[in-house]
């Protein structure tokens, strides 16, 4: 009896390890594409802030460059694309674009907004 169970139980560890593996290897790319998505948000976030406080800059020293123009290099020098820029008063209001990871589906860029001008007077 002893020599019939050791027969049927040869090679469970080995079926045991591969699928460990496999279950390893998934979690592990899972867990990279989620630090690939807050690496690009994070990316997206400071370039947004950037964009927005490089326009207002413009616009409150009178430079006589367009804002958004300023927001849209300031953008692309961190890696973001501008996709809105708005001019209200003295605020500049920016969204940008970064492409993310496209994994599983995920085929949406990740956006950002941001808007830097003078702060509201208290009431």
């Amino acid at each position: 009896m002893t020599g019939h169970r050791a027969a049927v139980a040869r090679g469970a560890a080995t079926v045991l390890v591969v699928a460990m593996a496999g279950l390893l290897m998934l979690i592990g790319a899972a867990a990279g594409v989620v630090g690939a998505l807050v690496v690009a948000h994070r990316t997206a976030q400071a370039a947004a802030d950037l964009a927005a406080l490089a326009g207002a800059t413009d616009l409150a020293e009178r430079s006589g460059r367009d804002p958004c123009r300023t927001a849209t290099e300031v953008a692309t020098a961190n890696s973001a694309t501008l996709t809105a820029c708005t001019v209200h008063g003295e605020d500049v209001r920016v969204e940008v674009s970064v492409s993310g990871p496209h994994w599983l589906g995920q085929d949406q860029d990740l956006l950002a907004e941001a808007r830097a001008g003078p702060d509201d007077p208290a009431p």
